[in-house]
């Protein structure tokens, strides 16, 4: 299958920026529909990326390949029931998005039976650079796990799990990694405007130190840790706050902080979290 129809059940930003992403890498738009309650969210679509759209969650399902619910996990069930009898017809890959919901509970809304990718995104996908963990059951064929992969891989990095309960690490990290970050930026800026910096400045230069950071580790065959090292002279500004940083435990509190979140996700999904793993 060279040119699957992709239909996305839910037209919020996460869709948007998928559709966004796959029409940038050579999808066509008559390969992408969208449906959601909401007539304006798909007016967008439509306007800005030329894409089939309906307000009947069946309209598309009938002719998709590849079935991407989008919808809050809270409303998983009853949108899922609405299409149990077309994609039983039909049998096109589901790829799920929502956080919380195993792989099985998506196939048992659905009939049961079909072939689930579970996929845990995160929001820089709006901007291309997304980092995604995808699970696969074993209905999914080598074939629809490369189409899986490559819908995610046009808004960033993807990264494939065995264990499907490996997604609640990296919910707490990737998924709710762009947040940790924010914070920090957040917080560099307030630092930077008490030492006399203005916000706008001291915004900007935070902003743009992180991401060449990010950059530099990315294309660096060095771990974080020597990269760190070599920014830091004997003596100099660099590691007095890293010192400082230390004594304060920041290490220890973002451990806790990333594990306090991925407890959280197995709760969410109504299963009991292990122990952390010895460190």
């Amino acid at each position: 299958m060279t040119a699957p129809h992709i239909t996305f059940i839910g037209a919020g930003n996460m869709a948007s920026a998928i559709i966004k992403g796959l029409l940038a890498k050579g999808f066509a738009a008559d390969q992408i529909s969208a449906s959601c309650p909401e007539p304006a969210q798909l007016d967008t679509l439509s306007r800005e990326y030329g894409i089939g759209t309906s307000t009947d969650n069946t309209a598309f399902t009938a002719q998709a390949d590849i079935v991407i619910l989008a919808v809050k996990p809270q409303v998983m069930a009853p949108v899922c029931e609405g299409l149990v009898d077309t994609v039983q017809q039909r049998r096109p890959l589901i790829i799920s998005i929502a956080a919380g919901l195993s792989s099985g509970q998506i196939d048992q809304f659905l009939g049961g039976g079909l072939p689930v990718v579970r996929v845990m995104p995160n929001t820089p996908a709006q901007v291309g650079c997304g980092a995604t963990g995808m699970f696969a059951n074993a209905q999914v064929s080598p074939e629809q796990r490369s189409q899986a992969e490559a819908i995610f891989r046009a808004v960033g990095i993807v990264e494939w799990f065995e264990d499907e309960q490996q997604l609640h690490a990296v919910t707490a990290l990737s998924g709710s990694g762009p947040a940790y970050g924010f914070l920090f930026i957040e917080a560099l800026e307030d630092a930077a405007v008490s030492c006399g910096l203005n916000a706008d400045q001291a915004r900007r230069l935070a902003i743009q130190t992180l991401a060449g950071a990010a950059k530099l580790a990315a294309e660096s065959d060095l771990p974080p840790g020597e990269l760190k090292r070599r920014v830091m002279s004997p003596g100099g500004t660099t590691e007095q706050a890293i010192r400082t940083f230390e004594a304060g435990g920041f290490e220890a509190l973002v451990r806790k902080a990333v594990q306090a979140a991925w407890r959280r996700g197995f709760e969410l999904a109504g299963d009991v979290p292990p122990e952390p793993g010895a460190q």
